[in-house]
C-alpha cells in the first residue's frame, strides 16, 4: 500500500492592495505578478475595512462569462442584483456561488454598516464543455452552512465539499472543489484528506499557524494575511502555538485546459473572447432562453 503524504507548503504569496470595481480597496492574493492562476481557480480577492469609503463604491454592473465567482461575507452586507431579474442581499456568513457560463450582467454593492466590511470573492474556472451552459445561483444562507468543532477542538465551517461524515451546501460543481472555514485553536491541530492531484490552497486571515508537514517541528510558520499554496499529497496538517489561526481551505480539480482571460471573461481560446466581446457590443450577450 502506497504511503500517505503530507502536503508541503510550496510557496507562500503576500497579498497585493488593489483597486476594483469602482474604487473598492483590495487585497489581491491572485492574479499578480507572483502567481497567474492556480488551475481551476483563477482569483482570489479580501475585501475588508472598517473604513466605508474604502468599499462604497462598490461594483456597479459588469458582465461575466465562462467562470463561476464565489462571495463569501464575514462582515457587512453586499446587495446584488442582475441581468435576470435577481435581487438580493448577502450577508454575515453568507455564500453566493454564481456560475455565470453564457453570460451574465451583475452588480455588488457593499452597503454602509457600523461594523465595516470583510468577505472574500473566489473565481473557479467552468470546463470548456460547461462555458455556455445556463447561468444559475446557489445562494446559501449561514443557517445552512454546516459548523462543528472536531476532535482537536478546531472550529470548521463546510461550504462545499466534505469534512468527515459532513458536506457543504454547494454541489453539482464541475472542479468538486473544498471550500472551508477553519479557525484552529492555540497549542491544537487540523488534519484534512485532499483528493491526491487537486490543486489546493489555504489563505490565513487571522492569527499565525503552522502549515505543511507530518510534525510541528518541520511546518513552515505563516502569518496573517498569506496566502499558503500547497504540493500535492494527501492531506494537509496545520499546527498552533499560542496563538489561534484562522484561514480558508480550498482545493479542486485542475481542468488541465488552455485559458484565454480578458477582464471578467475567461474562455478557452481568444477568438471566444473576442466573440464575448461582440456579443456585449451588439446587445446579444444576455440570452433569455
Amino acid at each position: 500500500m502506497e504511503t500517505q503524504q503530507a502536503r508541503k507548503v510550496e510557496s507562500v504569496v503576500q497579498p497585493t492592495s488593489v483597486l476594483e470595481g469602482a474604487g473598492v480597496k483590495l487585497k489581491r492574493s491572485f492574479p499578480t505578478g507572483h502567481l497567474n492562476y492556480l488551475d481551476p481557480f483563477l482569483l482570489l480577492d479580501h475585501f475588508g475595512s472598517p473604513n466605508a469609503e474604502d468599499y462604497v463604491a462598490g461594483f456597479p454592473m459588469h458582465p461575466h462569462r465562462g467562470i463561476e465567482t464565489v462571495t463569501y461575507v464575514l462582515k457587512g452586507e453586499v446587495l446584488h442584483r442582475d441581468s435576470m431579474g435577481n435581487e438580493g442581499t448577502i450577508t454575515v456568513g453568507d455564500v453566493q456561488w454564481m456560475t455565470s457560463g453564457r453570460g451574465i450582467l451583475h452588480e455588488e454593492m457593499p452597503q454602509v454598516r457600523p461594523g465595516g466590511m470583510d468577505g472574500f470573492q473566489l473565481w473557479v474556472n467552468l470546463p470548456a464543455k460547461h462555458k455556455m451552459t445556463k447561468p444559475r445561483y446557489q445562494d446559501v444562507r449561514s443557517n445552512t452552512i454546516p459548523q462543528f468543532t472536531s476532535n482537536d477542538g478546531a472550529l470548521i465551517r463546510v461550504v462545499a465539499g466534505q469534512i468527515g461524515d459532513v458536506s457543504g451546501p454547494v454541489t453539482e460543481i464541475a472542479a468538486e472543489p473544498l471550500y472551508v472555514d477553519v479557525t484552529v485553536p492555540p497549542k491544537s491541530s487540523f488534519h484534512q484528506p485532499i483528493p491526491r492531484g487537486h490543486n489546493s490552497f489555504a489563505y490565513v486571515f487571522e492569527g499565525s499557524g503552522k502549515f505543511g508537514a507530518e510534525n510541528p517541528g518541520d511546518a513552515v510558520k505563516i502569518d496573517q494575511p498569506a496566502l499558503v499554496i500547497l504540493s500535492d499529497g494527501d492531506y494537509v496538517n496545520v499546527f498552533t502555538e499560542n496563538n489561534p489561526v484562522r484561514f480558508l481551505l480550498v482545493a479542486g480539480k485542475p481542468l488541465n485546459e488552455p485559458v484565454a482571460r480578458y477582464g471578467p471573461f475567461v474562455m478557452n481560446t481568444k477568438a471566444e473572447i473576442d466573440q464575448a466581446l461582440e456579443d456585449l457590443r451588439r446587445g446579444t450577450f444576455v440570452r433569455e432562453d
